[in-house]
């Protein structure tokens, strides 16, 4: 018997953590020791789970639907994104397309393995939302930043595609509205994009998870351009089911019988109480309590935005969905993560680093999640106001 143990695998090198879970991590401790903390960092709703759904999760418990749904997920869900995608968006979706999984991580690991070989190569906006770099890490293919700013609405365009495209390159990740920057991809230059892959060979993988949560033109599903483009959702952020861990993922015909034998294997199947509990989700109760919230959600948006602005925070795209300011606070700093810091210990408000959404800048960026209400949103402005007193640096 040896002393030596075989090394990690050398793919964990390159995976980072979330670098502002040590920022929530000093957050708690100073709200155990008493201090009031105002959490801009959280990418999460604040609202809970809508009464229709925590009823219908609660009749499933109580009906014993504790058992394995098919790896697809449950039948009737599946039915219902159908129609879901039929009224929302007029794309006709088969039902034998949509893949239930558990969150839309669960839906970024099947299409990232189906795709993917070692050594592909992705092409993804930098910033971006990290897991998804990690995802095609995960499956020994190499995660292509390509730098992005205000000029492309933090977006890629079918030019920059075309300008990073290589004869390793399989996919393209989009996410429409984005984390960090709230960013929507314009429908011709969505279009265009596709048109763009599909010309050579290539896979757009859409990151739809933020449908819904939009404030001006309603957005149209990469579905209705392509039926060879993979999205995946989520009932997360809309639909406020963080918790409950449910996704989906629809896949081109071609890929929908590898994606199903993937699922078998990776997680069996999504969780049955919360595929359940999701149908209350598409009733006309749960619609109007999420339009209400999507409104509150405008609210805050339409508060924060100019009062960071007012403050020396740069935010040159007004952003048109999810619930993400991305402040360029380069007048106040060339660390965004010491600023973070220092931010949380001099004025309790928590917000989340640069660093954590790429390489492209991130020292001087951070980013504000309006997922608190308009109150909290007040004071912790205040907070930094006071803080700032009109100097060039906190």
């Amino acid at each position: 018997m040896t002393d030596r143990l075989h090394a990690l695998a050398r793919r964990m090198a390159d995976i980072a953590p979330f670098h502002v879970m040590a920022l929530l991590a000093r957050a708690r401790e100073l709200e155990a020791a008493g201090r009031s903390i105002i959490h801009l960092e959280i990418g999460e709703p604040d609202f809970p789970t809508a009464a229709p759904i925590i009823a219908a999760g609660q009749r499933a418990l109580t009906e014993g639907h504790t058992h394995y749904t098919a790896a697809a997920g449950l039948p009737e869900l599946r039915r219902t994104l159908g129609a879901h995608y039929r009224e929302r968006y007029g794309v006709e979706v088969p039902a034998r397309r949509i893949l239930i999984t558990p969150g839309a991580s669960g839906a970024l690991q099947l299409a990232t393995a189906i795709l993917i070989n070692p050594g592909d190569r992705v092409l993804l906006a930098d910033p971006g939302y990290p897991c998804n770099r990690h995802f095609v890490r995960l499956v020994e293919g190499e995660a292509v930043g390509v730098p992005v700013g205000p000029e492309t609405g933090y977006q890629l365009t079918a030019g920059l595609v075309e300008r990073h495209w290589d004869e390793r390159t399989v996919a393209v990740l989009l996410a429409s509205p984005a984390n960090p920057t709230g960013t929507v991809i314009a429908p011709d230059e969505l279009v265009a994009i596709v048109s763009t892959v599909e010309a050579r060979g290539g896979r757009v993988i859409m990151d739809e998870i933020y449908h819904g949560l939009t404030y001006g033109a309603p957005v149209q599903t990469a579905l209705a351009y392509s039926d060879r483009v993979l999205v995946v959702n989520s009932f997360s952020k809309y639909y406020g089911m963080t918790g409950w861990r449910l996704g989906w993922l629809v896949a081109p015909d071609d890929c929908v019988d590898d994606a199903e034998k993937l699922a078998q294997n990776l997680f069996l199947a999504a969780s049955t109480p919360a595929q359940h509990a999701a149908l209350a989700a598409f009733t006309p109760e749960a619609r109007t309590i999420f339009e209400e919230r999507r409104r509150e959600f405008q609210a805050r948006r339409d508060f924060l935005l100019p009062a960071l602005r007012e403050l020396g925070f740069h935010i040159p795209v007004t952003p048109d969905g999810a619930f993400y300011l991305y402040a360029d606070c380069g007048r106040f700093t060339d660390d965004s993560y010491e600023f973070a810091l220092r931010l949380l210990e001099e004025t309790g408000v928590a917000i989340t680093p640069g660093r954590d959404f790429g390489h492209h800048l991130p020292q001087r960026h951070v980013r504000f999640a309006y997922t608190s209400a308009i109150p909290q949103l007040a004071e912790g402005v205040e907070r930094l106001r006071a803080v700032a007193g009109g100097r060039s640096a906190f």
